[in-house]
């Protein structure tokens, strides 16, 4: 994404896993201080790769804001070893990746259409790990996991999983009106008995084609707060 983006072959439960870390100018807001995004690409027999728009967009909200990003391959995709495995195996990889990037210290999850559903899946395996909440507070902003962004979530195919109450302060959901790859309305279904707010664009499709720098700026306005 920028002349300064590290290249790196991670271990999954495949083989090697090709990614890119990036790191914020020195300038960027916190950038001392906050941790690493890890965003995940969506489906990849759909063309989907570390490489996709609205994925490096993420990226370019998280790294404007002060995060490091993680971009990868999943299995079977560019130089990252293995097949698709319907996400079972691409979850496994995820969190693989967390031990390895982020053992420990500040972390967000973000991710895009499939995508989105496999960070859904971190997000509750972190939960359960203890990382997304103090054990002193139960649940307020502290712990390790300080961000989720999903973006057009694959509700429609996948058991998206629901995201923990104690973190919706932290969540951003944001989607398409017009999308014809995963409708609104199943997204609502999937976020309402959760009361998860989902932020709507109107007149934007999928893969917010004329509406990138949209999302960029939600994204860095969220990572504000």
């Amino acid at each position: 994404m920028n002349r300064s983006s590290e290249k790196l072959t991670l271990e999954g439960g495949a083989g090697g896993v090709e990614a890119l870390l990036d790191y914020p100018s020195s300038d960027a807001p916190n950038a001392l201080e906050n941790g690493i995004a890890i965003i995940c690409h969506p489906h990849p027999l759909f063309g989907g790769t570390m490489d996709n728009k609205v994925v490096q967009t993420l990226a370019r909200g998280f790294l404007a804001s002060g995060w490091k990003t993680l971009r990868f391959n999943f299995r079977g995709v560019g130089n990252s070893q293995g097949v698709h495995d319907n996400g079972v195996g691409e979850t496994s990889d995820l969190l693989s990746i967390i031990e390895q990037v982020a053992p420990s210290g500040p972390i967000a999850l973000s991710g895009f259409s499939f995508g989105a559903f496999i960070a859904s899946h971190g997000v509750e395996h972190l939960s359960a790990s203890g990382r997304a909440f103090s054990d002193s507070d139960h649940g307020s902003l502290s712990g390790e996991l300080k961000k989720v962004v999903l973006v057009g979530t694959a509700t429609t195919r996948f058991d998206v999983r629901p995201i923990a109450l104690a973190l919706h302060s932290r969540t951003l959901v944001i989607h398409g009106e017009e999308d014809d790859t995963v409708p609104l309305s199943s997204v609502m279904d999937w976020a309402r008995p959760q009361v998860l707010p989902v932020t709507v664009v109107p007149s934007v499709g999928h893969f917010f084609h004329g509406q990138l720098p949209l999302l960029k700026s939600l994204v860095v306005q969220h990572l504000k707060t």
